[in-house]
């Protein structure tokens, strides 16, 4: 649809084909406040407008609904507004975007009258929300256009200080409005989908909302949160999108709901912070908490902390699209040994079935014979077993009869073939987890895997569903989104009974609110080039800041270039990537061609020696994860975590923290050479041991392949692994020593790593 610049239609799309049906109501000057229970309720009156040469007029006579918005509050950080529209409402108790904190409860709010409209006021004495509802006085001296309509006006405290402020008159005249501060369409008599605006400072600037590939500050841009097969990751689609983002004016907003989202941030609207929500209600919590790390704790408190991953899970884990044997894993591993690389992982993709894509959970009695096995053999060799699979069942499999007769797939009233990208394989439909019978018949085909021994499920695809079939238990509008969340808290939970607490993980692709509760992600099939490396690291700093503990990407990239399946990354490429994905918190090499170190002769020396580095720093990765899972941070940290008051951070998508410690810069060019900046404080240079002080660029750096900028908070300590291993198996925890960053450190070869490791720089 082109783009009109105009809120009518960018925004309310009131130039569709569907909008002959439609009504829409803007929300005029609250009428009356009480209190119920805890909360207080605001009755709002909706005035209908109608649209006459490309404006809208209130109707006349005016034609009013009204409805009653619920306030509440959760804690000193936390206020929920929320506005039914639907016929019945669903408890949050039904709602698996939902995950309470147990220390979370609603508290008491009561409602103040006072001359300039209403206040709400917590236990503590602090205003949580004021509604204004003043006249202000005019000095009449033209009546061309008329006074501006009454309106929401409102201000919300989250933390009884931050203030979020309603964008209550963004209109040029009357009649000509950029944003509605509330208001909601119908269709067809029903509540179709919400719209509200929040203001928005000149200045201020937006992170978060899921795997966003685009750069940190997301003001004067629009997206649409719709999850989708990325198909990469330089565009403007994207696999996992959070209705949540966070503010440098010091607030996150949470807009819950499963729903497709329009999320305008100062753009339609440059003063404005504004979304259509497509739902029946309109859901926002309002999130305070002074600093970004609070915000999120504050935000997982809401819908769940991430769970810990197992402590192998930080080694490397080795794939391709895909191994097609057990023999084939076999001389990967033994290859991986005698080269002295260092592995933990077999990841085997779409080719363990009988017929390549064509998933039956079970291996081919052919290629994988005696799975038991070779799991068996796999495990006394330190190697974890990874398998791929996807929630389509295809036509002409052993579960495909009884997938349809238990309607376990939805039966769709167009039948459209559903296939892949990379294959011929036609699908006939996705496992219908709103179904428990489905869930439950699901989890058993994987149950089966697990007790044989294979390690981890990869939960890929989940991001598109079938528009036109007849879900068990709530419809395509509001299941799109979600159903990723019901998949893979289907194969986590199935995981977790089996392994154990801590164990248990998976490998997943898609997202939403709440799929951080069942790590881990990683960011798809993004392309083997310098731009595939720099949009990978953006969405997963994005996606750490929208509540997402652990992430991951395939090193160096997935699809070739320019020939998708034919097409092999470039030696330095390979090395770069390898470099940056050390330092995340999970590092799987995958992809169309060979990606094993040994097949990169002429760096594969190299490429071990960074991987003996991993392998060094997995005792201070484990700690840095399981301080994520009970804080707000993520292990891999947009630089505004630490330093939210430097406008500087707030635009930087190219450097990160490695948890609390290191900063590190990743180089994403053949060059050699990159601006770096470091924060305030002090930084001591990994490899030299020079201190420097923060709040400075240092200009065109130039690093050869072997080295890329890394700097430690100096007097940092850090928890380290002082020997060569080939996998975590063989790494005895009382051996573990500390690393300090102190006057005492005078660079990397000085130190134990330098006497483990060496780094070619020829």
């Amino acid at each position: 649809m082109k783009q009109r610049n105009r809120f009518i239609f960018d925004m309310l799309d009131q130039d569709a084909p569907d909008a002959q049906r439609e009504s829409i109501y803007r929300a005029g000057r609250p009428v009356s406040v009480h209190e119920q229970a805890l909360s207080c309720v605001i009755d709002i009156p909706f005035i209908k407008q109608e649209m006459k040469n490309l404006f809208l007029h209130p109707a006349k006579p005016e034609e009013l609904k009204k409805s009653e918005m619920l306030v509440r509050t959760y804690g000193p950080s936390i206020v929920r507004l929320t506005l039914h529209g639907g016929v019945s409402v669903a408890s949050d108790a039904d709602n698996p975007m939902f995950e309470w904190d147990p220390t979370l409860k609603q508290e008491a709010l009561h409602s103040t009258q006072t001359n300039e409209g209403w206040e709400f006021l917590d236990s503590r004495g602090k205003i949580r929300m004021r509604i204004n509802t003043k006249d202000e006085s005019r000095e009449i001296w033209s009546t061309l256009q008329p006074e501006p309509p009454q309106t929401f006006d409102a201000v919300v405290y989250p933390d009884g200080e931050t203030s979020v402020p309603f964008m209550a008159y963004d209109d040029f005249f009357p009649t000509q409005s950029e944003s509605f501060s509330l208001g909601f369409v119908e269709r067809d008599g029903a509540v179709n989908r919400w719209v509200y605006s929040l203001h928005a400072k000149s200045n201020e600037k937006f992170v978060g909302t899921g795997e966003r590939f685009s750069a940190m500050n997301l003001a004067g841009k629009t997206y649409v949160l719709e999850n989708t097969d990325g198909l990469g990751v330089n565009s403007r689609r994207a696999y996992k999108n959070v209705p949540f983002y966070l503010s440098s004016e010091g607030y996150g907003l949470l807009i819950m709901t499963s729903a497709h989202v329009r999320l305008s941030l100062s753009d339609v609207s440059t003063r404005a912070a504004q979304a259509v929500v497509e739902d029946d209600d309109l859901d926002l919590f309002f999130i305070g908490g002074k600093t970004l790390e609070r915000i999120v704790y504050n935000y997982r408190s809401i819908t769940g902390f991430p769970r810990d991953v197992p402590f192998w899970s930080y080694g490397t884990w080795m794939s391709r699209m895909s191994y097609f044997s057990a023999d084939e894993t076999r001389l990967v591993v033994r290859k991986m040994r005698e080269g002295g690389f260092p592995c933990d992982v077999i990841h085997i993709d779409t080719g363990w079935f009988e017929k390549d894509w064509k998933c039956e959970w079970e291996f081919s009695s052919t290629r994988f014979p005696y799975p038991e096995a070779y799991l068996k053999e796999m495990e006394e060799q330190g190697i974890k077993i990874s398998l791929w699979q996807l929630p389509c069942i295809a036509k002409d499999t052993k579960h495909y009869a009884t997938a349809q007769k238990n309607r376990y797939v939805a039966p769709r009233s167009e039948q459209v073939a559903l296939g892949s990208n990379f294959s011929e394989v036609e699908f006939d439909g996705n496992i219908d987890f709103t179904n428990p019978d489905a869930v439950r018949w699901y989890q058993n085909l994987l149950a089966q895997l697990l007790k044989l021994g294979v390690s981890v499920i990869k939960t890929d695809f989940g991001e598109v569903i079938e528009e036109h079939a007849a879900y068990y238990g709530m419809p395509y509008r509001t299941l799109h989104n979600l159903y990723c969340l019901l998949y893979q808290k289907a194969a986590y939970e199935i995981s977790e009974q089996i392994q154990g607490p801590g164990e248990a993980m998976i490998w997943a692709r898609a997202g939403w609110i709440g799929c951080q509760r069942y790590p881990l992600h990683w960011s798809g099939d993004c392309a083997c080039s310098w731009d595939g490396m720099a949009g990978s690291l953006r969405g997963g700093l994005h996606l750490g800041l929208s509540g997402f503990a652990f992430w991951s990407h395939d090193v160096p990239g997935f699809q070739g270039i320019p020939s998708f399946m034919n097409s092999r990354p470039s030696n330095d490429l390979y090395i770069r990537w390898t470099q940056m994905g050390v330092f995340t918190s999970h590092l799987r090499y995958h992809g169309t061609t060979a990606r094993e170190p040994y097949e990169y002769a002429e760096v594969a020396d190299l490429a071990r020696a960074w991987l003996n580095l991993r392998y060094a720093l997995i005792p201070y990765l484990a700690a840095e994860g399981r301080k994520a899972t009970q804080s707000g941070y993520p292990v891999v940290r947009a630089l505004i975590f630490h330093h939210q008051d430097d406008p500087v951070c707030w635009s930087i998508d190219d450097q990160f923290y490695c948890g609390d410690a290191f900063l590190v810069a990743p180089v994403m060019n053949s060059f050699g050479l990159r601006d770096v900046y470091l924060p305030s404080g002090q930084w001591v240079d990994f490899w030299t041991g020079e201190v420097l002080s923060g709040g400075v660029w240092l200009k065109h750096v130039s690093n050869s392949l072997a080295l890329l900028p890394v700097f430690v908070k100096k007097d940092s300590v850090i928890p380290i692994y002082p020997e060569l291993v080939q996998h975590t198996g063989q790494m005895e925890m009382q051996k573990i020593q500390e690393l300090r960053f102190d006057e005492t450190y005078t660079g990397f070869q000085n130190s134990l790593l330098g006497s483990l490791i060496q780094f070619d720089e020829k």
